[in-house]
């Protein structure tokens, strides 16, 4: 048996076990969109003048990163998900002709928590940390392999950092320009 489908049956076949792990799992793999995002809307409003550039950055990594690099990726290469040719505790529905590899989720969220760090270190674990329990909920919930899991958060860290230096860089030069 390979590790990746050693480990998504030790984590999906917790799945049926405790209705309330069920009902959490399913919440967050379907919520989280709108958790963080709610989440993120708290924060710029708490401190708009603070934080704008970096929600605004936040954005625009986690967009391209999903979007653009994990479509381009899965266009190349389609992973089915895992329900289509094994036996999974499905919890929720999902559509079999998607492609599994990298996970959207991961790469998206990774994108803004890496973006996030970079501006502010607690809130940017604090992010991380439930961009952990987001893409958990998704192997738990039998949507997405481990590895896809790991490809996605890899590939959004990656073009966190990526994107971070061009912001900095172009904005540095915004400025530079500006004063003179």
């Amino acid at each position: 048996m390979n590790l990746d489908l050693y480990l998504f049956n030790l984590i999906n076949g917790l799945a049926g076990k405790y209705a309330w792990l069920d009902t959490l799992a399913i919440f967050v793999a379907e919520n989280s969109e709108y958790i963080l995002a709610v989440f993120l809307v708290m924060i710029l409003i708490y401190n708009f003048k603070k934080y704008w550039k970096m929600g605004l950055e936040a954005v625009i990594a986690a967009v391209v990163t999903r979007f653009v690099v994990a479509e381009i990726i899965r266009k190349i290469w389609f992973r089915p998900r895992p329900f289509v040719n094994h036996q999974v505790n499905q919890l929720i529905n999902y559509n079999s002709l998607e492609a599994s590899f990298p996970s959207g989720h991961a790469c998206f969220y990774f994108a803004l928590s890496t973006i996030i760090y970079f501006y502010h270190k607690k809130l940017g674990i604090a992010f991380y940390i439930f961009s952990l329990l987001i893409v958990f909920s998704r192997v738990f919930v039998g949507i997405h392999w481990p590895s896809d899991i790991l490809a996605g958060a890899v590939i959004g860290v990656i073009m966190g950092f990526t994107l971070n230096i061009l912001f900095r860089k172009h904005a540095h030069k915004i400025i530079k320009n500006y004063n003179n």
